[in-house]
């Protein structure tokens, strides 16, 4: 039986990877934060799922759960037996772009690529092999929180009209989202697959992102720019 650890699996894309996978006869280990939603999963998921219960700011929790289920596990320690293990990260469509007034959930996610990026390329060595998963947007509960925000301390702020299309904009993508299936789908075959590309984008907009990847860079500025609001007055 093979076994996955899934980091934060207690709703959205984790969940439904987390189903998808012990569908399909994986042992599943999921992290979760609390344990309510450890002994939910494990009613829900069955004997085949294993809950490990700790934060990532947590590093003694961290290091617990790698005892538990990864670090040598994967293929890195020679005195184990058995095929390579592989590791998919979860990036954004935002891990090659950068969206005004979102800088530093865009910093977030290049990191997550060039982190990825670096470890593929460390783990050769071992020949464990590193794949992202670039999504769009996803049906999750994260969209309905833009309502949720006040933006009322931005008043006077010039950005605050760019802003407001922003939150519109992102409640537009709550309702064109992919389901977290699509996403667990793709995981899969990158877990899976014999050989995986090392990047995957799945989006519900696939010739806006497209277009963003083969246009000049500053048209593509001018354009986000004059829906927006954000070009100076003439």
């Amino acid at each position: 039986m093979q076994s996955v650890v899934i980091t934060g699996a207690s709703t959205g894309i984790g969940w439904a990877t987390a189903k998808l996978l012990l569908d399909r006869g994986f042992r599943v280990f999921g992290s979760v934060r609390k344990q309510a939603d450890a002994d939910r999963l494990k009613r829900e998921f069955g004997a085949n799922f294993t809950a490990l219960r700790f934060d990532v700011t947590n590093e003694a929790a961290v290091r617990g759960a790698a005892h538990q289920a990864f670090g040598p596990l994967l293929g890195s320690d020679p005195s184990l037996k058995g095929p390579k293990g592989r590791i998919v990260m979860i990036s954004s469509v935002a891990g090659k772009n950068g969206n005004p007034l979102m800088s530093a959930y865009s910093a977030s996610k290049h990191a997550i690529e060039g982190l990825s990026e670096s470890l593929r390329r460390e783990m050769m060595l071992f020949g464990i092999d590193v794949v992202i998963i670039a999504p769009g947007a996803v049906k999750t509960p994260i969209w309905s929180k833009a309502e949720e925000v006040d933006i009322s301390a931005y008043q006077n702020s010039p950005f605050f009209p760019a802003l407001e299309k922003i939150r519109k904009f992102m409640l537009h993508l709550s309702e064109i989202g992919l389901p977290p299936e699509k996403i667990a789908e793709r995981i899969a075959d990158a877990l899976t697959s014999s050989h995986p590309k090392v990047r995957y984008t799945i989006t519900p907009e696939p010739m806006r992102y497209l277009m963003a990847a083969i246009l000049p860079k500053r048209m593509v500025d001018r354009i986000i720019a004059k829906r927006l609001g954000l070009l100076p007055s003439a």
